[in-house]
């Protein structure tokens, strides 16, 4: 499985940007999610979203600022992200397949992972 992620660049603290990430093959059953990785800092949940979209999962960090979404029929998930913050700056990845009934904040319970988008936030 391919994902591929777009949508990163540079903005100004309070502006929103958007996400997308599509997988190669249609991920019937399975949730999709984002994590990111700040310059020197440990790779970070950001959000995952079960595949019906009925639950979805959220860091502390991102909570009312950012939602996840996604279009099974395009085989694609979103990340809505608005009031961004100069801390928001990471490379965001998008993740696919995560283990059946495991905790979506651990990276190593997801199967496969996209190569990174680049998000700059000025302040």
């Amino acid at each position: 499985v391919q994902l591929q992620a777009c949508g990163g660049g540079l903005v100004q603290a309070g502006d929103s940007l958007r996400l997308s990430c599509v997988a190669s093959r249609r991920a019937t059953g399975y949730s999709m999610g984002w994590f990111r990785q700040a310059p020197g800092q440990a790779r970070e949940f950001v959000g995952g979203i079960m595949y019906g979209g009925s639950k979805t999962w959220y860091a502390d960090s991102v909570q009312g600022r950012f939602t996840i979404s996604r279009d099974n029929a395009a085989n694609a998930v979103h990340l809505q992200m608005n009031s961004l913050k100069p801390e928001d700056t990471a490379v965001y990845y998008c993740v696919d397949q995560l283990g059946r009934s495991t905790e979506p904040m651990d990276a190593s319970n997801w199967g496969y992972w996209g190569q990174g988008t680049l998000l700059t936030v000025s302040s």
